[in-house]
């Protein structure tokens, strides 16, 4: 029985839901969960489910600890959303515009998900804030552009056949 309790409380993520409406909500998420139903559950501070629709969740921020909740204005400690320099983590830098105008950056994973998926999984600009990923549903994203794919520790480059030619070969003297 305790082995299904911790089992339990590992499987929840700590995040902070916001809605178009500027209200949100922090809470417990499980640690899968996709767009199959018509809402979002999740399991508030005060032990209540909530039942949040997608079509009003503009994003899913999973944070590291529920501190900044006394922030009414800015909860998730998201104050950096866009890139000042470029990233130097792998994957597609992408810039979303949100169905309220809103813009936000982020580094997704270079896979599947940014086709098939219900949503976007991005991280941050800052990863030192309170915001370790963002989860964006697809619903939420008006236009989406990749400004670049950043490479990861990448493959060395093979040297040709012939090694590297000499640019000043050296002159044979005929004495």
């Amino acid at each position: 029985m305790r082995a299904t309790i911790q089992a339990m409380g590992s499987a929840r993520k700590p995040v902070i839901v916001r809605k178009f409406s500027r209200e949100w909500y922090a809470g417990y998420a499980g640690s899968v969960f996709g767009q199959e139903a018509a809402a979002l559950e999740i399991l508030d501070l005060s032990g209540k489910v909530l039942t949040v629709s997608w079509e009003a969740v503009k994003w899913v921020c999973y944070v590291r600890d529920f501190s900044s909740s006394s922030d009414m204005a800015n909860p998730e400690r998201l104050l950096q959303k866009k890139f000042t320099v470029r990233p130097r983590a792998a994957g597609l830098w992408l810039r979303m515009t949100l169905n309220d105008g809103d813009e936000l950056e982020g580094i997704a994973s270079n896979d599947r998900s940014l086709v098939t998926g219900a949503g976007l999984f991005v991280t941050p600009p800052d990863t030192r804030s309170n915001t370790q990923r963002i989860y964006v549903p697809r619903q939420a994203i008006q236009a989406l552009e990749v400004v670049s794919l950043i490479g990861g520790p990448g493959k060395k480059r093979k040297a040709e056949p012939g090694g590297q030619p000499e640019l000043f070969p050296a002159e044979t003297d005929a004495e």
